[in-house]
């Protein structure tokens, strides 16, 4: 009896393991046309403690999101690859990925030199590749049930309904802050 469920366990895990390649590789399909210029934003704040994103044009906010962070979000500002914390400062958005992993995602542009002198000071790597996303291709169905935890490696994690309005309303060079 134990064995069975033992296996169908296994079986589940590697199932689950199997779709979640699959989608990864299937990627988010076409991404939304830009917005027009007056409903994009020329600034992004982030704040960690309250778990929200806002999209600015001048003082106005646009939109206001209910986000994931990483694991370690609480625990302070990213240091070092691998400690699942967000990172807190001044980046910028430097590119998007229309084929990523997640559903579409825009770079945030940690390490910022500071970020990278006082890792590397320390005698570690900064890490990066610090993204806002959607939720991982093919799990769109758990909506804002991903809310519940943080549980990105440091990332920005959104519903797919909204990363497609946050694609289309945040240009690259975008600014954005995050705070404690």
């Amino acid at each position: 009896m134990l064995r069975n469920r033992l296996i169908l366990l296994a079986a589940i895990v590697l199932g689950v393991l199997a779709y979640t390649k699959v989608m990864a590789r299937v990627g988010s399909g076409s991404p939304p046309a830009d917005a027009p210029l007056e409903q994009q934003a020329d600034l992004i704040r982030v704040h960690k403690s309250e778990r929200s994103m806002v999209l600015l044009r001048g003082d106005t906010p646009l939109s206001t999101y209910r986000i994931s962070l990483g694991s370690a979000a609480d625990e302070g500002p990213k240091q070092r690859e691998g400690d699942e914390k967000t990172p807190e400062g001044r980046y910028e958005i430097d590119w998007r990925n229309p084929r990523s992993m997640a559903h579409l995602s825009l770079h945030i542009s940690y390490p910022a030199p500071a970020d990278r002198q006082n890792a590397e000071l320390k005698g570690y790597s900064p890490g990066g590749n610090i993204m806002i996303h959607g939720l991982p291709n093919g799990w769109g169905f758990l909506q804002g049930i991903h809310r519940l935890w943080d549980w990105t490696d440091g990332c920005i994690a959104v519903t797919d309904e909204e990363m497609r309005d946050i694609w289309a309303r945040v240009p690259d060079h975008t600014p954005i802050e995050i705070a404690p």
